[in-house]
């Protein structure tokens, strides 16, 4: 069963750093991207950062320059270092694991950042 849990949302002051993590399991996580989104109230879904199986990364350009996206294919885990939060940045963040036509979801973390 596949599956893909986030961990490490919550509330905090605008200018602090938090780090989500997504442990995955019941797929062959080293061949597939995996991508961070995250949805704010009243908006639409947005790609927020991915990293392709080779470690390639790309950023939306909102979070570029603060947030990193990391992968540990032995932990099967995916990581999204996020710096200096905005109130922007308030929103449920997804992962996913993509794979051509696969693709899988987590339920989702909240961050809260308050200004």
């Amino acid at each position: 069963q596949v599956q893909l849990l986030e961990s490490g949302g919550g509330l905090v002051q605008a200018g602090v750093s938090l780090r989500l993590s997504c442990a995955a399991s019941g797929f062959t996580f080293g061949t597939y991207s995996l991508v961070w989104y995250r949805q704010a109230p009243g908006k639409q879904r947005e790609l927020v950062a991915f990293i392709t199986s080779g470690g390639s990364t790309n950023y939306a350009d909102s979070v570029k320059g603060r947030f990193t996206i990391s992968r540990d294919n032995a932990k099967n885990t995916v990581y999204l270092r996020m710096n200096s939060l905005k109130h922007e940045d308030t929103a449920v963040y997804y992962c996913a694991a993509e794979r051509g036509w696969l693709h899988f979801w987590g339920q989702g973390t909240q961050v809260t950042v308050s200004s």
